[in-house]
């Protein structure tokens, strides 16, 4: 079966294809990209007035499988992913049992694989149990397909294991995420310390529970050689910290958040628990010091942290409820509408940090426009206004900060190696 997608504006985020042309898929693969391609024996598809990517992929989402899937399944997840145009999809390890075995990758793997509903990668556990005390069987996972890992939800706290992690990881070839966060630092803190905090009178934390750590990784990284990544980077000295250590050649690379780019610790000030979330939303100078990095193309990669919770769960009162917000589908069309919009950033520069950025941070073959590359596209109306429900959302989750918002730009088709995902903003069932 072979498409050709014709008359799309095309975005490619290596800059090779620009403006307007054709788009021909074959046997599971980009097959040729040009201005007027012949429709002879290919179904068609007129895409006049869409824009043509590669699929986004989210190297940083919770699926919540095995464990808790009253909060999310990988069902649900891999649906609300697609429409939200993730391709592919990186699964965090802390869940229930944690991902610390190649037994628990192979449940993942095979319960993904029936569904067909895209292409989800596993990040392992750094240690048994998320415990931070031993190593995981990094060896055996690998082996099983993991491309990543990480304690995430939790600090490897010892810098010795994380020394260890990183020295193990370097045999693999592959990155160790690192949510960093010094707990004795963080204590009982909700929010971010800062001139919301003490107005509000919440307990807090202050920036620096995440930079003491970055810094310390850093450190461990350029002693091993190894490739450090940093999750959900919210610090604008955390951020000085790692373009320092890539600007002198480390292998160090970090991804930022949709929430921690739009949102400010102002957003708390409602006290809805759609708000509280780990590391916290961030003062505007922070925020600042990330949308300015973004704009320059200086940040490798936008990851969600896509991470649902059971509503009873998030109606708790704040210092209570859990951290945490969902972000597959609300992604792109609130980062188009605040950043792309505004003017503050070019729109070719941020699909290219959901898309080749973190293919490159994780050696995957997703994120090329050009002859030979997967089939991983998807189709956006950047004029279409709606506003965010997420009651309509195929996620479990509904802890959504930007419920009501108004927002511009949405995925109308979705493809997977050819394989169409999305029609007209619907998933195909």
């Amino acid at each position: 079966m072979s498409l050709l997608i014709r008359n799309v504006e095309i975005i490619d985020p290596l800059g090779a294809h620009s403006g307007k042309g054709d788009v021909l898929i074959e046997n599971e693969c980009i097959a040729a990209i040009g201005k007027t391609l012949s429709p002879e024996g290919h179904d068609t598809l007129d895409a006049d007035g869409l824009a043509l990517a590669p699929g986004f992929i989210d190297m940083h989402a919770h699926l919540r499988d095995p464990g808790y899937e009253y909060k999310e399944n990988i069902e649900t997840g891999l649906r609300a992913a697609a429409k939200g145009g993730f391709t592919s999809v990186v699964c965090m390890p802390n869940t229930d049992p944690p991902v610390d075995n190649a037994s628990t990758v192979k449940y993942i793997q095979n319960k993904a694989k029936r569904l067909s509903l895209g292409k989800l990668y596993i990040a392992g556990a750094v240690s048994k149990g998320l415990k931070g005390q031993e190593l995981a069987e990094m060896g055996e996972m690998f082996a099983q397909g993991i491309i990543a890992v990480t304690d995430d939800g939790r600090p490897v706290s010892g810098a010795q294991l994380m020394r260890r992690a990183l020295e193990y990881s370097r045999i693999f070839g592959i990155p160790v995420m690192a949510h960093e966060e010094d707990l004795s630092l963080v204590g009982d803190g909700v929010m971010h310390e800062g001139l919301v905090s003490t107005t509000l009178g919440m307990k807090a934390s202050p920036a620096a529970a995440e930079e003491v750590m970055v810094a310390r990784d850093v450190v461990l990284a350029e002693l091993t050689g190894a490739h450090l990544h940093v999750t959900h980077l919210s610090s604008l000295r955390s951020l000085d910290i790692v373009l320092n250590a890539m600007e002198r050649g480390l292998n160090v690379t970090f991804d930022v958040t949709p929430h921690h780019l739009t949102l400010t610790d102002e957003a708390v000030m409602t006290f809805d628990t759609a708000t509280k979330v780990n590391p916290p939303l961030r003062s505007p100078d922070h925020v600042d010091a990330l949308v300015a990095a973004l704009a320059k193309g200086l940040v490798p990669a936008i990851g969600t942290d896509h991470a649902p919770h059971a509503i009873h769960e998030k109606e708790d009162c704040f210092d209570d409820a859990p951290n945490g917000i969902i972000g597959f589908e609300s992604a792109f069309p609130v980062m188009y509408t605040d950043l792309v919009l505004s003017g503050k950033v070019e729109l070719a520069t941020l699909i290219k940090t959901m898309t080749a950025g973190p293919a490159r941070v994780l050696g995957l073959p997703q994120g090329r426009l050009e002859a030979g590359a997967p089939a991983d596209l998807i189709l956006l109306d950047l004029d279409t206004q709606w506003s965010i429900n997420p009651d309509n959302f195929e996620s479990l989750g509904r802890n959504c900060p930007y419920s009501g918002k108004k927002v511009r730009g949405q995925v109308k088709y979705s493809f997977t190696d050819g394989r169409l995902l999305v029609k007209d903003g619907e998933i195909i069932s």
